[in-house]
């Protein structure tokens, strides 16, 4: 099998800020880089996509860094992808954005051979998805009624907080969205030492539940905290790849899982059934991405509880197409593969 890659800019339609620093959206806010790998085999070409961000230490450098090193370790066998990405995970453990890109593209690849979407592949049904959430990003008060008519559309709401205008941001927010659904994602942005008086102060506001209040591996702190919760605490930064869940048990009431932090399809279904083993709640998210980058989460997301999968939407200029939008679900179609086509 012979893997490239591309890189690609694309922008979201608003700034898109968040509470820590860290964040892959550069340039005004906007400019969003992802780099797109493609594994070819018998002439068939599965497609897939790399969203690395500097909070893990990844960029667009180390993922095609990998990747140059990875295509040496394929094989010539599509079928193999659990074999596959053992071989690259024991190597490239701290790069799983890249990692994350191959295993799309061989998923991709494999679907498109069997002329089957993944979803069949795997033998889910994606009608048990869940509604998304529309994530709106930190930013002026007066700009939140136009972005809250742009998710119309969409029942639930992800806010994200964690700064000193939180509780102003959510009366503004219940002001114009009252009766719908609202969670929140704090980006590790409250103290440590704060967490309840933070979460005491929004409560509140109606909440569904309250994502990474703080920073990653202030355990203590959260367990404190979610004592007092009358709504779950879901992991977020804390929870990258499956060795991270065992240490989030009796902590979080749940885990956040993103393809590109866990590396891909096979490691997020592995995190489900840790996670499920546990008694944790499981909620499927992503980073800005393309079409493609939410393909992967789409195609699993019936088996979780939450689903955060509107990172494509925040997008003015998504160059991929293939995945639907319905009743504030996004859902894989039911094409081979992901599905999932460049609209050039």
């Amino acid at each position: 099998m012979k893997l490239t890659w591309k890189r690609i800019t694309v922008h979201t339609t608003y700034p898109f800020r968040i509470a820590r620093p860290g964040s892959s959206v550069k340039g005004d806010g906007t400019d969003v880089e992802r780099t797109i790998a493609a594994i070819e085999h018998d002439g068939v070409i599965g497609y897939g996509e790399a969203a690395p961000t500097p909070y893990y230490n990844q960029n667009l450098d180390t993922v095609e860094d990998t990747l140059a090193k990875a295509g040496l370790m394929l094989g010539d066998d599509p079928e193999d992808i659990d074999g596959i990405i053992d071989r690259l995970l024991d190597q490239f453990d701290d790069h799983r954005a890249a990692v994350s890109a191959i295993d799309l593209a061989l998923h991709d690849l494999l679907g498109k051979i069997r002329n089957k979407p993944v979803w069949d592949i795997l033998g889910l049904n994606p009608a048990d998805t869940p509604m998304t959430s529309m994530t709106i990003g930190i930013d002026r008060l007066d700009l939140l009624p136009e972005k809250v008519k742009q998710a119309f559309d969409f029942k639930i709401l992800k806010i994200k907080v964690g700064t000193d205008a939180d509780v102003e941001t959510l009366t503004e927010i219940r002001r114009l969205a009252p009766k719908k659904l609202v969670r929140v994602d704090a980006n590790c942005g409250w103290p440590a030492d704060r967490i309840i008086e933070c979460m005491q102060d929004i409560l509140p506001f109606d909440l569904e539940f309250i994502e990474q209040p703080t920073t990653a591996k202030s355990y203590e702190a959260v367990k404190k905290a979610r004592e007092q919760s009358p709504i779950p605490l879901i992991a977020d930064e804390d929870s990258a790849k499956p060795s991270d869940v065992e240490k989030l048990v009796g902590v979080y009431d749940g885990i956040n899982i993103k393809m590109a932090k866990c590396g891909g399809i096979r490691e997020g279904i592995r995190m489900i059934k840790l996670a499920r083993e546990n008694n944790m709640q499981v909620m499927l998210g992503a980073m800005v991405e393309t079409s493609l980058g939410i393909s992967g989460g789409a195609h699993i997301a019936s088996l979780v509880d939450y689903a955060d999968l509107d990172g494509h939407l925040l997008l003015a200029d998504d160059p991929y197409e293939g995945l639907i939008v319905r009743e504030g679900k996004v859902l894989p179609g039911n094409g081979p593969g992901l599905g999932v086509t460049w609209k050039g």
